[in-house]
């Protein structure tokens, strides 16, 4: 089971988001696990690990095991974290709280995480960019946390630079919704202050966010949840203080705490705002499949608002550029994936990009499918073979032509027609993004089935819906 659905299915079994950080620390360890032996030190440990876990296992909806107190105790420590984890749950997920930062051992650690530890997610530090948390998404069903910000004072030279309005941890935020889905990354925000929430909240609505540091000071929980919380009352994860594990029964005051979360909750709820900075009007009956895909393009800049004229020479107020996809790889493959789900549904032998922006694409797609790939030169040399296909085939093979938009389908034509002097046969083209207008039905008139992923309407109704575009930039585009 994928990490998200395991945690929402204990916040629905234990009515909570709470997450207990189970960290060995010696200066930490009550009196009563045995902790006054130094020579015992490992035992008790395990003692008060172990007790930890049967207090809280009705409370909490995660476990938290910070890598680094473990690893301070030396091969002993690590030996403790095996107990430790193998005495929790299988119903409840585990968050190991690493903050791995070196990419040079990303892959080994990613390995030894997931597949000899299982746990279920990970922190990692963000300053080596998507390829430090690249290797970590390649393991299905599991989910990293960015840390983005941290409550540390000293932090505030770096974090908070080059100035209050553009922080270096937003930027951070921006940078880590193009590394992953939101059912893969989520962010760390370690922070006291709810402004601070809400800054990222705003910028990542549909991200899980992991809170830290939060009870150091006076907290204002309602605040703090009224910032962090998404719109349906979730996507917060709420620590429990550390200091409370100290007591010989700290499922009193947890019990208690996780009674004033959901009462906040609801409250929020009655208010009428779960989160006053984003509030989606998403149809539930009628869920976009690719709504993920969609905030991602939008995100990444490939969906642009302004006056863009085509090269039909018609003026729009909006510009798709997907030539940025091939710069990122998790994007690219989930486009990928989704010309394929449209492909699977069709007959043909091989399959042709349109030059030069969709050859990447279908480049991906032949090696995803298994299919062989040609393409029809854009121009024509006047040396060498002269060719007007490129790659090998035969003449009367099924041929489907991959393009990336489709506006006027002048191109796609003219390179179905290429295909087709050659003796193939053409009879299907799939575009990612339709801009409608009666395209699909000009293609059919010229022989030709056309499919898309995506059409423009969905596309600007899903960014309204989510909030990326406002109402004037809506009315826009319905008057094109």
């Amino acid at each position: 089971m994928h990490f998200f659905d395991r945690l929402e299915a204990a916040i629905a079994r234990n009515s909570s988001l709470l997450v207990v950080g189970l960290d060995p620390n010696p200066e930490l360890m009550p009196a009563w696990s045995g902790g006054s032996d130094p020579e015992g030190l490992i035992e008790s440990l395990q003692k008060w690990m172990q007790a930890v876990i049967a207090e809280t296992q009705d409370l909490v909806c995660a476990y938290k095991p910070t890598l680094g107190f473990y690893q301070a105790l030396g091969a002993a420590g690590l030996e403790l974290l095996a107990q430790t984890l193998a005495a929790i749950p299988p119903h409840i997920p585990v968050i190991l709280d690493a903050k791995h930062s070196d990419l040079n051992t990303s892959s080994m650690i990613a390995k030894t995480v997931f597949e000899q530890w299982q746990v279920d997610a990970i922190t990692l530090s963000p300053y080596a960019g998507q390829d430090q948390v690249a290797p970590f998404l390649v393991y299905p069903g599991k989910a990293v946390f960015v840390l983005c910000c941290t409550s540390n004072p000293a932090a505030i030279a770096i974090q908070a630079y080059p100035s209050l309005e553009s922080p270096l941890y937003l930027q951070v935020v921006e940078a880590a919704k193009t590394w992953g889905t939101p059912a893969q990354l989520g962010l760390e925000v370690g922070t006291t202050k709810p402004e601070v929430l809400a800054q990222v909240r705003a910028i990542a609505p549909e991200r899980l966010i992991l809170a830290r540091s939060i009870w150091q000071g006076n907290a204002n929980l309602q605040q703090l949840l009224t910032a962090g919380l998404d719109a349906n009352r979730a996507g917060l994860l709420i620590p429990v203080p550390q200091d409370w594990l100290s007591d010989r029964q700290p499922s009193d005051r947890i019990a208690s705490l996780r009674q004033t979360v959901n009462q906040t909750r609801n409250q929020i709820l009655q208010a009428g705002s779960s989160c006053d900075l984003w509030r989606s009007n998403l149809c539930t009956l009628k869920p976009q499949p690719h709504l993920d895909l969609i905030l991602q393009l939008h995100d990444l800049g490939c969906i642009l608002f302004g006056e863009f004229v085509q090269a039909s020479g018609a003026t729009f107020p909006y510009y798709i550029d997907l030539r940025k996809i091939i710069s990122n790889p998790r994007l690219f493959q989930q486009i990928v994936q989704a010309y394929a789900e449209v492909l699977q549904g069709l007959s043909f032998d091989r399959i042709a990009g349109i030059p030069y922006g969709s050859l990447p694409t279908a480049t991906g797609l032949a090696l995803h499918l298994n299919y062989p790939m040609i393409f029809p030169r854009k121009e024509v040399k006047a040396h060498g073979t002269r060719r007007v296909v490129e790659g090998d085939f035969q003449p009367g093979e099924t041929i489907i032509v991959v393009d990336d938009i489709l506006i006027s389908g002048k191109s796609a034509m003219e390179g179905a027609a290429k295909l087709q002097s050659v003796g193939l046969k053409v009879q299907d083209i799939v575009v990612f993004l339709d801009h409608e207008q009666g395209v699909k039905d000009r293609l059919q008139a010229n022989g030709y089935q056309a499919h898309s992923v995506l059409t423009i309407s969905e596309v600007i109704e899903t960014l309204y819906q989510a909030d990326r575009i406002n109402e004037a930039q809506l009315q826009a585009f319905t008057e094109t």
